[in-house]
């Protein structure tokens, strides 16, 4: 049975902070509808409500979901119609002026202020500035795990032999994109397909990748150029005018971890931990950077130093998880409050508006098979 409903990440909790990509995500769309309004007002549930439609009705949807707490959705697309639909709380870069009509849909107007009392507005404050706080500490752990990672890649990053790498990326270069090429260059479109949640490393890569014909699994030690392999195959898709999705690393958004030719129907990812996979199949194939390009013995010759290394940066993965769990639990306090106070009746009306507006929508686009 084929799939028809596509799931990634479009914002993270990253060594970088905050980090958002739906300004990419969500580019080209023909409309947006963003909801407005506090969490706990019911705006992910009637986005799901929505995607559920759609998907009944045989439509393809783009589900975008929470790092916070990923069985939510911040958002979806209606591939289809070009229509996207998210929670402008927590969206940033959406709308943007590569997106058209933007439709602001206000779900503040459920809550009934009378049942939020003046206590409860005091302890509202309290918990957001904890939330910031909580936030910055994952963060700033976050930060330190990958200067502890940087440590780790120096022993393989000077073992490198950099000529075999340049010589893997060209074999790449030419097996992938050979008889593809054309004369109108294509822009990447930036996603994530996994994030660090209040209960460690998520990914989406088996279904983003189950309906591909290759799969291409990258094996090899930090520093061993995989993130670097990476970004000079997305460069040369994008030069030679091929479509790729480019997806980040949710630890660090300046790193790359998995590329997606559609056309090509083809994925080339790092397949180490957090999210190591093994080829099942066929089409999946193994390429080991550590053997094509690291001096043999390197392993070895610096195994007490990077054992210290492992277990210093596990301890500050662990505990820059612990602040997303505590970050979690004060959310789910703030949106308690809030949830209390609205009235779902209006909700309802606000979901009842939205899907007659898509239904509308839907009339003349046939199915997609």
């Amino acid at each position: 049975m084929i799939e028809n409903c596509s799931h990634y990440f479009a914002r993270g909790n990253t060594a970088r902070g905050a980090h958002f990509l739906y300004g990419s995500a969500f580019e080209g769309l023909n409309r947006i509808y963003v909801l407005t309004g506090p969490q706990g007002t019911g705006k992910s549930t009637v986005i799901r409500s929505l995607a559920d439609s759609l998907l009944a009705k045989g439509r393809h949807v783009q589900c975008f979901h929470s790092p916070l707490r990923p069985d939510e959705l911040d958002g979806i697309i209606a591939t289809e119609l070009k229509i996207g639909i998210v929670d402008g709380r927590v969206c940033e870069g959406v709308p943007s002026k590569e997106t058209g009509e933007t439709v602001t849909v206000n779900f503040a107007e459920a809550l009934d202020n009378s049942r939020i009392s003046s206590k409860d507005l005091e302890t509202i404050d309290d918990l957001k500035g904890n939330l910031i706080e909580i936030y910055s500490k994952a963060y700033e752990t976050f930060l330190t795990a990958l200067r502890i990672h940087d440590e780790w890649e120096k022993y393989y990053i000077e073992s490198m032999d950099f000529m075999k790498a340049d010589q893997v990326t060209q074999e790449l270069i030419q097996d992938l994109y050979a008889g593809h090429e054309n004369d109108t260059p294509t822009a990447g479109r930036h996603l994530f397909f996994g994030a660090a949640t209040p209960k460690g490393a998520f990914d989406f890569i088996q279904s983003l990748t189950a309906q591909l014909e290759r799969r291409i699994f990258i094996k090899g030690r930090p520093g061993s150029g995989k993130s670097t392999l990476l970004k000079k195959l997305a460069a040369a898709a994008e030069t030679n005018g091929i479509d790729v999705q480019v997806y980040h690393c949710g630890f660090d958004p300046n790193s790359l971890d998995m590329l997606i030719f559609p056309e090509l129907s083809t994925a080339i990812f790092d397949s180490t931990a957090p999210h190591e996979y093994f080829p099942d199949r066929d089409g999946d194939e193994v390429l080991d950077m550590y053997t094509r390009t690291m001096a043999p013995g390197t392993d070895e010759a610096f195994a007490a130093e990077i054992a210290d290394i492992k277990e210093r940066y596990s301890a500050k993965m662990k505990e820059a998880t612990a602040h997303l769990a505590s970050a979690e639990a004060i959310d789910t306090q703030i949106k308690a409050i809030y949830t209390a106070a609205t009235d779902f009746a209006i909700v309802e009306e606000l979901r009842l508006q939205l899907q007659s507006e898509l239904n509308e929508l839907l009339g003349p686009y046939p199915l997609t098979k």
